[in-house]
């Protein structure tokens, strides 16, 4: 797998709307820190686009203020768009880690068998219990525009929270 995206660039750009590009798939990991989880998902090569927000919470289109009281529910999250002939959900699940609350939400069958499977194989290495939860996708909601590649945008190399 080669992990370094050569064309990540700093220019914003919105999420993706409904399904994305022609044959992109969609993968949410939340990991504690959103900044060090996109951070690392962009340098990996086949991420067309990624956008830090909150998602498996209660209240609809959450603020960080909010989400930082823990009175919405929801995690700290990546959406991941990624072209699979590039990256395999496979590899991108190589490259999360468990840090803090960790989540791996799916978006279809394949993803959720491919999640399941890659956490057992994990588990087998590992005395402790791996506590990184596996659930459906739910509504993604962007986080303000300031967070999106908030550590490239302040020459951060990398939040508390890295993965890979």
């Amino acid at each position: 797998m080669r992990l370094r995206n050569r064309n990540a660039t700093l220019a914003s750009a919105p999420p993706f709307k409904g399904d994305g590009p022609d044959g992109a798939e969609r993968a949410t990991f939340a990991a504690g820190c959103f900044w060090g989880v996109e951070a690392a998902f962009r340098q990996v090569h086949g991420v067309l686009q990624t956008a830090v927000g909150y998602t498996g919470g209660h209240v609809p289109d959450p603020s960080y203020g909010q989400v930082g009281r823990h009175r919405t529910g929801h995690a700290e999250a990546v959406e991941v768009w990624f072209d699979p002939a590039q990256v395999s959900y496979a590899e991108l699940l190589e490259v999360f880690g468990s840090q803090y609350r960790s989540a791996i939400f799916y978006h279809n069958a394949g993803q959720q068998e491919a999640a399941i499977a890659s956490l057992d194989a994990e588990q087998q290495s590992r005395k402790r219990q791996i506590v990184t939860q596996i659930t459906p996708a739910s509504a993604f909601y962007r986080a303000e525009e300031y967070h999106q590649r908030y550590l490239e945008k302040h020459g951060h190399p990398a939040c508390a929270a890295t993965i890979g």
